[in-house]
């Protein structure tokens, strides 16, 4: 009997599910659920990282943002952004500060709250016009702050537009230029005042030399006409010309803060009292002077002229806005001003000041004139009637003594004019001038007159010889030593002027003191202050005689000198 062969066996199907309990589980299937676990962990590893990546990214962006918000919050430029409607959607601090308005004031607000109406409607079709063609807008423009007051900015505006290029915002950054412009215009100011005081400055030394030619020689004749002389009046309006010329002269060096100065210690309240009498006999008798002296005294350091001519000036501009019968009110006080009152005045420093002002019940002055006032040559006078250099005059003798000078006009209450001058609390112990001579004449001294121009070399030397002293005449410093060495005997003085060619004065008395060094020794000189002294003030121990000079000038001049305990050591130049 034949046994029948098995079938090969077939390769058992892949396990998909348990046969039955306790049957084993398919290894395939184990594996594929192995690497789904695993492909689900790398994916959530991949989203945290890339969660920890965006939490970065969110943190850098809000600190990115928050330094610009710090930046444009803390800005020095003022900073808006509205809508394209122009209402307002944001402003920086800046901005608020600036314009006095809140931020919640100005939110949702039009821009042309700030306006001033100093800009015309062209302005804006301008600005406009430039913006809604995409464009920006660059421009300077005078806006008007919440409390009324006009401030100059200059102001950058800009459209911001979206991805596909639609206008969305407009972004302006406004910078407020007032104070810089304040300053460039006071800057010009005293630069034009530097360049008028150069030019008054080279001016006056030749003209206070022939000044001097004229009124010396004027007077010299004068004297030596006879009394029923019909040309007395002839000689007389010589004489009164060439001084009105010399006090032309001395207001323009005062304006340009150039006038040579001897300051002092003194009280401006008996300063002022001393002036009274004249002050009364300028303004006349239609006119009421009225005196209020402060209780307190007010010691000032300034040169005692000076103050003359401040009172002098004010009181004549005051009495010219009185048209018929009125008052004019000086008073004296105290006054404490501020590091903010002091920025708005070159040169003043915060402290206490003495306040002189000068007062009128005149018809006043707009606000235009009083913006000129102070300007060298401005005039509302009719031609002729005035040179425009009064209130110039007070106020370059006011700023050369650290102080300023404010003037103002309420309507219809007339004008005051204010001079502010730096308060000293202890008077100066100084030691007294000797007080000139009835006669300061000569008795036979020796002077040495050095002077390089001819026909002043003669003048002086014929005056010095009309009052007693024995003249050695010299053209020039070198023409001076040369004399010397040729002279027998002892000089007594020198009379010389500062600035000459070749050698100066200074010089020249140093020279000469190395073979007389008792000589004294008197400066002269036609040149402004800053030529021969430092910073326009005149040292104390140095005599110094202004050209032009009368006779009579020069004798007191010399006698103080030989009668002074010690000669002066030098003089600038």
């Amino acid at each position: 009997m034949t046994i029948p062969t098995p079938p090969p066996a077939r390769p058992s199907a892949p396990v998909t599910r348990s046969e039955g309990p306790g049957a084993a589980p398919d290894l395939e299937e184990l594996e594929r659920f192995r690497l789904a676990a695993l492909n689900m962990m790398e994916d959530a590893a991949e989203a945290r990282r890339r969660l920890e990546q965006a939490n970065q990214d969110l943190a850098r962006a809000v600190a990115d943002n928050s330094r610009l918000v710090a930046a444009i919050e803390q800005g020095w430029d003022a900073v808006v952004i509205t809508d394209t409607d122009a209402n307002i959607e944001y402003v920086n601090s800046t901005f608020e500060r600036v314009t006095g308005y809140s931020r919640k004031e100005l939110i949702g607000k039009n821009p042309r709250i700030l306006q001033s109406g100093k800009q015309d409607p062209g302005f804006y079709r301008e600005m406009w016009d430039h913006l809604a063609n995409g464009l920006p807008f660059f421009g300077r423009m005078v806006n008007k702050r919440k409390d009324g007051q006009l401030f100059i900015e200059d102001a950058a505006i800009s459209p911001v537009k979206d991805a596909e290029g639609r206008i969305v915002n407009y972004v302006g950054v406004k910078r407020d230029i007032t104070e810089r412009l304040r300053m460039e215009e006071q800057l010009a100011h005293s630069q034009k005042m530097e360049t008028v005081g150069r030019l008054a400055g080279g001016v006056a030394h030749d003209f206070n030399n022939m000044l001097g030619v004229i009124l010396g020689n004027a007077e010299l004749l004068k004297e030596n006409l006879h009394v029923e002389s019909p040309l007395h009046e002839e000689v007389d309006a010589i004489i009164g010309a060439a001084r009105r010329s010399s006090d032309i002269t001395r207001q323009l060096l005062a304006f340009a803060r150039r006038q040579l100065v001897q300051p002092k210690i003194l009280d401006l309240n008996e300063a002022v009292e001393g002036c009274l009498k004249l002050l009364g006999r300028l303004i006349g008798e239609n006119v009421d002077l009225v005196w209020l002296p402060a209780a307190e005294p007010c010691r000032v350091k300034i040169d005692p002229v000076q103050i003359d001519q401040i009172l002098t000036n004010l009181c004549v501009n005051a009495r010219d806005a009185i048209h018929d019968v009125g008052t004019i009110t000086i008073e004296t006080s105290r006054t404490t001003c501020s590091r903010t009152v002091c920025s708005l005045h070159e040169g003043c420093v915060p402290g206490e000041y003495v306040v002189l002002s000068v007062s009128d019940t005149g018809e006043g002055m707009s606000s235009e004139v009083i913006a000129h006032a102070f300007e060298p040559f401005f005039s509302t006078k009719p031609v002729g009637e005035g040179t425009g250099l009064g209130l110039a005059t007070v106020h370059g003798i006011v700023t050369q003594n650290g102080g300023f000078v404010v003037a103002e006009s309420p309507p219809g209450s007339g004008a005051v004019f204010r001079v502010h001058l730096p308060a000293q609390e202890r008077p100066e112990n100084e030691p007294g001038q000797t007080a000139p001579v009835k006669e300061p004449v000569g008795g036979g001294q020796t002077v040495m007159i050095v002077e390089d121009e001819a026909l002043l070399l003669k003048l002086g030397a014929t005056m010095l010889r009309s009052l007693g002293y024995r003249v050695i005449a010299a053209e020039g410093p070198e023409a001076a030593i040369e004399r010397m060495k040729a002279e027998p005997g002892k000089i007594d003085l020198l009379l010389t002027d500062v600035v000459m060619s070749g050698m100066n004065g200074r010089e020249l008395a140093a020279r000469i003191r190395a073979d007389q060094p008792d000589i004294r020794v008197l400066y002269m000189s036609g040149y402004t202050a800053d030529f021969i002294a430092s910073r326009g003030v005149l040292e104390k121990d140095l005599h110094f005689i202004s050209k032009p000079f009368n006779r009579h000038d020069l004798a007191v001049h010399i006698q103080r000198c030989l009668n002074s305990e010690a000669s002066p050591g030098h003089a600038d130049s």
